[in-house]
């Protein structure tokens, strides 16, 4: 009899683990709180109006349709039970002879409640499709308003100068200046403000130098407000304190400061490493636990190069996932696993039309090239070829007209 294998998350960890998998070995498990796969690079330019959520969204059932051997379950993981090696679910309770946790990670609010509360994250499709229609039903109320709109409503605010950050506050600083005064002619969009709060010394802090200072020129040259060294305190919905006791007007402030492990009840304590990541050995087998693997945002794993832990980056995740696939069959056929090693193949970031950063291993670079190779990057790992020759067309289209037709507010009335 087959063993059955579970795996908790359809994130590009699970996603690659089981599609690496040699069919027919096992029975494969997907459980996932949602029905599809979310390339999350690309959530700043559905936050933006720039491409629509279902080119970057990937239904699990449809990657999969073609494997006998894989099913699928939408559901939300409540628990683990180690001894009855049994996983209880919102759909029921589901046994397995192996487990693997790709649940990835979350926003991390440092235990700030009020932050959690009032502020928008982007780690999945709807947020980014939330942060869209907040945002322009915004500019809806200031038009509505005939000049006497909230000084807040002018204020986007970005707290965190990581990628994600960089790359939100650029695409909402272009869109400032070339397509809502076509949409809003009787909004003043210099009163419009675009902020980047970022507690470090710098932006995109764990790049190159030339990163640093070639993203914050980008950024200041697009007419963003960047402030560095200063942490947000709190926010109640309306005013934010500083850390250097400024206080700054917002309706609109975007959380990408952190991020946090999507841990799972039943798990012992001792495994949970900083960052609430679970801790594995080299072949991402979580201590203590023969048959449960930890793999992508949530594994926390030390290595010579890495001691206190892998980046949690796309790359570490698809990585682990082809490895750890890559063991279960040494797995069957009794060999010795092989013990997952980071490549680092580089990382880059955009900050708008014509401007990108690019880290190589051998090299840095800026400007168009660095752009180009980010699309063509990007593209590449986009699941379909439908999605990426969609995708192609709408940054064409945008790139050749500085326009688009996504600017849409769709809500669900309750």
């Amino acid at each position: 009899m087959k063993k059955k294998i579970i795996v908790i998350g359809g994130g590009f960890a699970g996603l690659q683990f089981i599609k690496n998998l040699r069919p027919g070995l096992f029975d494969v498990m997907l459980i996932d709180r949602l029905n599809h796969h979310q390339f999350q690079p690309l959530f700043y330019q559905v936050a933006t109006s720039q491409i629509e959520p279902t080119s970057i969204s990937f239904p699990l059932r449809k990657i999969f349709q073609d494997r006998k051997d894989v099913t699928v379950r939408m559901a939300e993981v409540l628990a683990v039970d180690p001894q009855t090696r049994c996983v209880t679910t919102t759909a029921g309770n589901f046994t397995y002879d192996e487990l693997v946790i790709a649940s990835g990670g979350k926003t991390n609010y440092y235990g700030n409640s009020d932050l959690e509360k009032h502020t928008f994250s982007l780690k999945t499709t709807y947020e980014a499709i939330k942060i869209r229609n907040v945002i322009l039903e915004n500019f809806e109320n200031i038009l509505n308003a005939n000049g006497k709109a909230d000084e807040g409503l002018f204020n986007i605010v970005v707290v965190g100068g990581g990628p994600t950050g960089v790359e939100l506050s650029g695409a909402f600083a272009e869109i400032k200046r070339d397509i809502l005064p076509k949409d809003f002619p009787g909004i003043d969009f210099s009163r419009l403000k675009i902020h980047l709060l970022e507690g470090g010394d710098h932006t995109l802090n764990t790049m190159s130098p030339l990163a640093k200072k070639s993203s914050e020129k980008y950024l200041k040259e697009l007419g963003v407000q960047l402030r560095t060294g200063v942490f947000v305190r709190n926010y109640d919905g309306s005013t934010i304190q500083l850390s250097n006791g400024e206080l700054l007007e917002s309706k609109n402030v975007i959380w990408t400061a952190g991020i946090t492990g999507n841990i799972i009840s039943g798990l012992s304590k001792d495994i949970i490493a900083p960052g609430a990541r679970i801790r594995v050995d080299r072949t991402n087998r979580v201590p203590g636990y023969e048959n449960i693997f930890a793999i992508g945002d949530i594994a926390y794993m030390e290595t010579p190069r890495y001691p206190k832990g892998h980046p949690q980056v796309a790359n570490v995740a698809i990585n682990q996932g082809k490895n750890l696939a890559r063991n279960f069959t040494r797995m069957i056929k009794g060999r010795k696993l092989s013990e997952y090693e980071y490549r680092d193949l580089g990382s880059m970031a955009t900050v708008g039309r014509n401007k990108a950063i690019v880290d190589l291993p051998l090299v840095s670079f800026h400007g168009y090239m660095a752009w180009y190779f980010w699309m063509f990057l990007h593209l590449m790992l986009i699941l379909s070829v439908r999605n990426k020759l969609i995708i192609f067309i709408n940054w064409a289209w945008n790139y050749f007209t500085k326009n688009s037709s996504l600017r849409l507010i769709l809500k669900v009335n309750s």
